[in-house]
């Protein structure tokens, strides 16, 4: 391997994202809600590509047909970190910059709320866009009947679990920000990035952000299906985002602080 791809030891790395994340805490407004809508409509890209694989998967052994949607969502953090957008979800490593390198909390803080709002403005902004393009029909059906038992199965989860998903998801999307970043080439970070993604979404965890745009397209597909029940409630999907979100930063916190403790710590 050349001196120009030679890839970073754990030092260097932490170094790397520490000093990424603190410059994304300190964007401007206008550019963090521009990027976090892409990242919202990014995301649910990833979504969309994961439904339409266990589409009619029922075929498929379980495992298997996680781990195809798992490796097809991975393409949501491959356009946020390749293309470039701003993702709630791995902002949430400015725990890092916090507590080894001066980041003002209350900076911190500030972006996280405005990123996580476009975020979940993108997001609902495509699963309206993906509805009245017909996304759901395909099939005979079954990407909208794949919508709406991910869904219910979402909504169905008691507020702690939810919570325990979204740290263990949250870890491992870290994680693959944290060694896509560490990539030199679009090869290296897409690498460095697919198998953390799987794992989270072949595992059932939950991810915030992904969920802002499962959780309301599987609410209008339910609702343009004319179900009998209606088991996806907005109160449900608002506890669901609650649950995953406080996960999510306890996730993202975890695996920041543990390498900053461990290199970054003056």
């Amino acid at each position: 391997m050349s001196e120009g791809t030679k890839l970073p030891e754990p030092p260097e790395l932490t170094e790397k994202v520490f000093s990424e994340v603190h410059e994304k805490a300190k964007l401007a407004s206008g550019a963090m809600i521009v990027m976090g809508l892409l990242a919202g409509v990014y995301v649910g890209f990833g979504g969309m590509f994961a439904l339409i694989a266990l589409a009619g998967a029922d075929a498929l052994p379980f495992g298997v047909a996680q781990i195809l949607a798992g490796l097809v969502f991975s393409l949501g953090l491959a356009l946020v970190l390749i293309a470039g957008a701003e993702l709630f979800t791995g902002n949430t490593l400015m725990a890092g910059p916090i507590y080894a390198q001066g980041l003002a909390a209350g900076t911190a803080a500030r972006a996280l709320l405005i990123v996580y709002a476009a975020n979940f403005a993108g997001s609902v902004l495509l699963a309206v866009v993906v509805l009245g393009a017909g996304v759901h029909v395909a099939g005979e059906g079954a990407v909208g009947q794949a919508a709406l038992d991910l869904g219910i199965t979402k909504v169905e989860k008691s507020f702690g679990t939810v919570i325990a998903s979204g740290i263990l998801a949250n870890m491992l999307v870290c994680l693959a920000v944290w060694m896509a970043l560490g990539g030199q080439t679009v090869t290296q970070k897409f690498m460095g990035l697919v198998l953390p993604i799987a794992a989270f979404v072949a595992a059932g965890l939950e991810h915030s952000v992904a969920n802002m745009y499962l959780l309301p397209y599987a609410y209008l597909v339910q609702i343009v299906a004319g179900v009998s029940t209606t088991e996806i409630t907005l109160l449900g999907i608002a506890a669901n985002l609650l649950g995953a979100t406080l996960g999510n930063l306890i996730g993202g916190a975890l695996i920041a602080l543990a390498y900053g403790h461990i290199f970054a710590k003056d």
